[in-house]
């Protein structure tokens, strides 16, 4: 299976949900991921797609930040924040 086949795990919506776990404001992803707000603007509203690098951005942002991706069987991926101690 070529690279292009493989399916974007960092959905608009898991975005919006990451980053609504964390608190985190566009501009606050943004800042974390390296990329523009404009970026997460347009792909959290559906303008256009994002690469495969930037998700990795995205994605790495998130997780340093606390959140997990979750493989949910029958319902896909999902979000968790496990505890951390304060």
């Amino acid at each position: 299976m070529g690279q292009g086949a493989r399916a974007t795990i960092l959905t608009p919506a898991l975005c919006r949900a990451a980053r609504g776990l964390l608190d985190w404001t566009q501009a606050d992803l943004a800042d974390r991921a390296a990329v523009s707000r404009s970026t997460i603007r347009d792909y959290e509203g559906r303008h256009h797609d994002i690469h495969r690098a930037t998700e990795a951005q995205l994605r790495l942002a998130f997780e340093q930040g606390g959140v997990r991706f979750v493989e949910i069987e029958g319902a896909g991926t999902g979000l968790c924040l496990p505890d951390r101690p304060d």
